[in-house]
């Protein structure tokens, strides 16, 4: 009798923690303790996530995350809740501003979310929805059966733009497949970590890429600093990247 009370009882608060999602997930429970654990999480507005209604390439779909109105910001988690892999992507901002932009792939019509984790260890959530026809995630890269693609695998080109106080934007791409593992046949192989370091060597930022970021990724940041930039990074196979971009 008690164990049915439970379940009665649990099947009513499921619903009402379900309702406080402003995406209403069928997911989000689930989602929040598998990508944010059991640290203090918020719904808030000054976390905005801004894409498409409507994907035109599943396997591409722009993404801008912007943070600004947070202060003492340690760590961004991107991740979609439908997609077979959900995590898209971790970013310690460091020596960067407020702003994050890059493509993904989304398997089905999804929210996108950003959680913004501060010092004091709250998740800060936003997030939208994304309509999508679907198969973003598990049809096979362009470059993965491409011979001569494959001898540029790792070329980086990258710009930076200057902004006001000091600061400027940088743009950047790697040439990889960023295979899923989910096509037939075809192995994950993927850019697994990327940083940003000032002509001295210092850390600016630092990234950890996972399956769902579009094949040839492009990354846009916000840097809080002006100068020539390295780049440095793995794939999963252990291929080095490493490039230097001067404004």
């Amino acid at each position: 009798m008690r164990t049915l009370l439970l379940l009665c009882l649990l099947g009513q608060l499921l619903p009402a923690l379900a309702a406080d999602d402003p995406l209403r997930s069928p997911l989000w429970n689930g989602m929040r303790q598998r990508m944010l654990g059991s640290e203090a999480v918020v719904f808030d507005a000054r976390v905005q996530v801004a894409m498409p209604h409507s994907a035109e390439d599943p396997m591409a779909v722009p993404v801008e995350v912007r943070f600004d109105g947070l202060a003492d910001v340690d760590q961004v988690r991107v991740f979609a809740d439908l997609n077979p892999i959900p995590q898209v992507l971790d970013y310690w901002p460091g020596r960067a501003g407020g702003a994050l932009a890059l493509r993904i792939k989304v398997e089905q019509s999804t929210p996108v979310r950003a959680a913004v984790r501060t010092r004091g260890g709250t998740w800060h959530v936003g997030g939208a929805w994304v309509a999508a026809a679907g198969g973003g995630c598990t049809m096979p890269s362009q470059g993965s059966g491409n011979a001569a693609w494959q001898e540029r695998l790792g070329e980086v080109s990258a710009r930076l733009w200057p902004r006001p106080a000091g600061a400027s934007r940088l743009r950047l791409r790697v040439v990889h497949p960023m295979d899923t593992g989910l096509a037939g046949g075809i192995p994950v192989f993927h850019v697994d970590r990327l940083a940003l370091r000032d002509a001295a060597g210092q850390e600016l930022v630092r990234l950890q890429l996972h399956e769902p970021v579009a094949e040839n990724p492009m990354l846009s940041v916000d840097l809080q600093y002006r100068g020539a930039v390295r780049i440095e990074g793995r794939d999963t196979q252990g291929n080095r990247i490493a490039a230097q971009v001067v404004p």
